[in-house]
């Protein structure tokens, strides 16, 4: 007899159109969900965690199908990590282009790190395939090496107005709309085909990625849902 596996995943959240999408998507086919928020509140205030909050709380609230789904299968507890000082160190001339390569390397480090704590096999994020210039595929495979977890993207390959329409569908578009509050110290001309060696090299300037990760998880809080 063959015992299924549960599906657990870490879900990357952001406050914007397109995590809340791919976390109900992957609850409507059975997965259990953990989500972490990266906070900039130092640079561009609390609006983009207060969202992230109000969007989870409306999927747990929702009637019908994906709100039972919700009040089973996602985690109560937001996982939320100040990075405002780490990512400020990437915005020197040197390393700024690759700024958004960073700062997604190192989001998918702290997923790995805390996702396995609680127990996740994969990490979810909201990514569609040359929305930004980090998501180019140079890019992502870059990004994906920070983490061992397998990725799940289930939005990738959707079109950005179809994005928006299944968030207005799923009601939380009106909640997510607004500026992409982590594009505040982004370069105007950022890198689209990543160089891993030089990734690595201005990591290693400023500490190192584990040094940076470490840092920011030793300020790491939770807000309950």
């Amino acid at each position: 007899m063959v015992v299924s596996q549960p599906k657990v995943c870490i879900a990357l959240v952001s406050g914007g159109i397109d995590s809340p999408v791919a976390v109900a998507r992957m609850l409507n086919q059975g997965w259990y969900v953990h989500c972490l928020h990266f906070s900039q509140e130092e640079i561009t205030g609390p609006k983009a965690e207060e969202k992230t909050v109000s969007l989870l709380r409306y999927l747990l609230s929702k009637e019908g199908n994906l709100g039972e789904l919700a009040r089973e299968n996602l985690n109560k507890t937001l996982t939320i990590v100040p990075i405002s000082q780490q990512l400020s160190k990437f915005t020197e001339k040197w390393a700024h282009t690759e700024y958004f390569i960073h700062m997604k390397r190192m989001f998918h480090r702290m997923g790995d790190i805390i996702g396995k704590q609680k127990g996740a096999t994969h990490i979810l994020t909201g990514e569609n395939l040359g929305q930004v210039s980090s998501q180019t595929l140079g890019n992502l495979g870059a990004i994906e090496q920070m983490s061992s977890l397998i990725p799940l993207r289930p939005l990738l390959a959707f079109d950005k107005r179809y994005i928006i329409d299944m968030a207005r569908d799923l009601g939380t578009y009106d909640i997510s709309v607004g500026v992409e509050i982590c594009d505040a110290l982004g370069p105007n001309r950022p890198t689209t085909v990543a160089n891993k060696e030089w990734l690595e090299k201005s990591e290693e300037r400023v500490g190192g990625m584990e040094y940076l990760c470490q840092e920011a998880l030793s300020k790491k809080y939770e807000i309950e849902l």
